[in-house]
């Protein structure tokens, strides 16, 4: 079915309701899948619900994030966490890091479980039952959430609970709904807050448009990017990125099946260490064949294949293609030319996060299949079909049993040493210019403090001045050339002062307690402002001030941000008002008159 939604419940025996185009009908019974949502997300995020902070990788939150020239995407590096950063320096503005931390994780997982439930079409009675409940489960408690919750990629995370909202709103704006347009800019901007999330949401957009209304959504999608498009073609760092991070971030096999088998469960991560035990169990691959066949049964008539249904299948065959395309010989060959020559492509090295497409089909076919199947068994032996809805809710909590209390416990909140606050302090207070160069060289850290786990450096997010710091990853032993030009060139001169100085370098942050190389001995002669147990502030004497954006760099990404903010306050304050109006005229306009 490929016409324009309908959305009126009087029609809902006259049209086939197991096609994914009625997945935008209102529910007659909504609040079992609020409830499950809300229960998941509870049940995976709790420990990060207590006091302190989850610092995991990527995942790196702190008190008070400042809207800096690293927060914009004007600083020399690619514009990797934009407008994240920004996002997050307006929401510590107004509350504590960790109660932003806490929510967005919360919110993420409920979100993901609850869309997934509702891009399920109701049946017959006007209710998706059970097989909201599977599809929540299996989008919602899967491995690709676990993966990267592990590896702390919650903007990510954030795109992949947005995706079926932006389906649903695709399907709403071809249809021409009232208030089509705001829905989608809301629903589309959890996601466009990283260059990877735009993209996602991109063909999220287009399986629900299709064809019809694709223009207009793209342009929404656009337009919420607009910040880090804008920031990326003017960013001084090179577009390109080192070939070499496409075999060190290429799927990988988890178990006895195969890296293609893990993408097939949503699985296959690169990091290792971002695995759960459970993914290496040598039943893992029946669970997700298992998950796969009542997939199959779920989209097996022919009608949930028309219409969005069957670019919901397009759309997951190719986050198929592109997250084993590092794996396979030809694509991998391929992509490592288009990465090394050009811009933008390195988006594509982290093959795996494009199962977020796959996963969607995935969710909604189980939905389906759960449900055709219980009809096909309670024809046969009344009361069975109950069973059979159990059994397949079951499946996804076997495939992740790991995934709950925090992926086992792995998310566990620290509190920040104090010295982090005493040099920021220091830093805010110094009128003296110069940027922080932060040794020992490297893109992350492993503080005792933290019990050893691997976070990425957290410098750029707590100091109040421009940072420099190593972007060279390395992966299994195998460097990864990172972007940043001048964080090469002032590396390079860490053993000689006067020439940080000139590069613009006022001050040399030393962080203890972390693996890395050693700190040259020039450094640990240089002034000491702050000499704590956990840190260490040299003063650079002498120092220039650090390179800044020019005045058209700095209004033409000013311009962006501003731009894609308006548009999401502008859609809300639309929403809000039409439904403040609407609310208005259905009050009766006749004088009550006492008795």
């Amino acid at each position: 079915m490929d016409s324009a939604v309908d959305t009126s419940a009087a029609d809902t025996s006259a049209v086939d309701t197991s096609a994914v185009d009625a997945a935008v009908r209102p529910d007659r019974s909504p609040w079992p899948a609020r409830a499950l949502a809300l229960a998941v997300a509870l049940l995976v995020t709790a420990p990060v619900l207590a006091p302190g902070y989850v610092l995991l990788a990527d995942m790196v939150f702190v008190p008070r994030q400042d809207l800096d020239l690293d927060a914009l995407g004007l600083s020399g590096a690619l514009p990797r966490a934009v407008p994240a950063d920004a996002a997050v320096a307006l929401a510590t503005a107004v509350l504590p890091g960790s109660l932003v931390q806490a929510a967005v994780l919360l919110l993420t997982v409920s979100a993901a479980v609850l869309g997934a439930a509702r891009l399920v079409p109701p049946g017959r009675d006007g209710r998706r039952g059970a097989a909201a409940g599977v599809a929540g489960l299996v989008y919602g408690w899967s491995p690709y959430l676990a993966e990267r919750l592990l590896i702390g990629h919650w903007t990510l995370l954030l795109a992949w609970a947005a995706l079926p909202w932006i389906v649903r709103a695709g399907l709403r704006l071809r249809a021409d709904s009232p208030r089509a347009l705001p829905w989608l800019v809301l629903a589309v901007a959890p996601a466009a807050l990283s260059p990877t999330g735009s993209l996602l949401a991109a063909g999220a957009l287009l399986a629900g448009t299709g064809r019809r209304r694709a223009v207009r959504g793209l342009a929404v999608v656009a337009l919420l990017s607009a910040p880090w498009i804008v920031a990326g073609l003017l960013a001084p760092a090179a577009g390109t990125s080192d070939p070499a991070g496409v075999a060190a971030f290429a799927a990988r096999a988890e178990n006895w099946a195969g890296a293609v088998a893990a993408v097939l469960g949503t699985g296959g991560i690169w990091n290792g260490a971002a695995v759960p035990d459970s993914r290496a169990s040598a039943l893992a691959p029946l669970v997700t064949v298992l998950l796969l066949a009542v997939a199959v049964a779920g989209w097996a008539p022919r009608a949930t294949r028309s219409g969005a249904g069957g670019r919901l299948l397009v759309l997951g065959a190719g986050g198929l293609l592109l997250a084993v395309a590092g794996v396979l010989p030809g694509t991998a060959q391929l992509l490592e030319a288009a990465v090394a020559g050009v811009p933008g492509t390195g988006l594509l090295r982290d093959g795996q996060k494009w199962a977020a497409w796959l996963a969607l089909p995935l969710a909604v076919g189980a939905g389906l299949g759960a449900r055709r199947l219980a009809a096909a068994v309670r024809g046969v032996l009344p009361g069975a079909g109950a069973a059979v809805a159990v059994l397949a809710a079951l499946l996804p909590l076997v495939a992740v049993p790991d995934l709950a209390w925090g992926v086992g416990g792995r998310l566990q909140p620290v509190a920040w040493p104090a010295d982090w606050q005493t040099v920021r302090t220091v830093l805010a207070r110094d009128p003296a210019p110069g940027d922080v160069l932060v040794l020992p060289a490297g893109a992350y850290r492993a503080f005792g403090w933290n019990d050893g786990r691997a976070q990425l450096d957290p410098a750029a997010r707590w100091l109040p001045r421009a940072v420099v710091a190593d972007d060279t990853l390395v992966v299994d032993g195998r460097a990864v050339r990172g972007e940043d030009d001048r964080a090469a060139q002032v590396l390079a001169a860490a053993g000689d002062p006067a020439r940080l100085a000139r590069l613009g370098v006022g001050w040399v942050l030393v962080e203890r307690g972390t693996p890395g190389p050693a700190v040259p001995a020039a450094v640990t002669g240089l002034p000491l402002v702050v000499d704590g147990a956990d840190l260490r502030l040299h003063r650079v004497p002498g120092a220039e001030s650090g390179p800044r954006p020019s005045a058209a760099r700095a209004a033409a990404v000013g311009v962006a941000h501003g731009a894609a903010a308006g548009a999401v306050v502008g859609a809300a304050l639309w929403i809000t008002l039409a439904a403040s109006t609407v609310a208005l005229r259905r009050r009766s306009s006749r004088k009550r008159v006492p008795a």
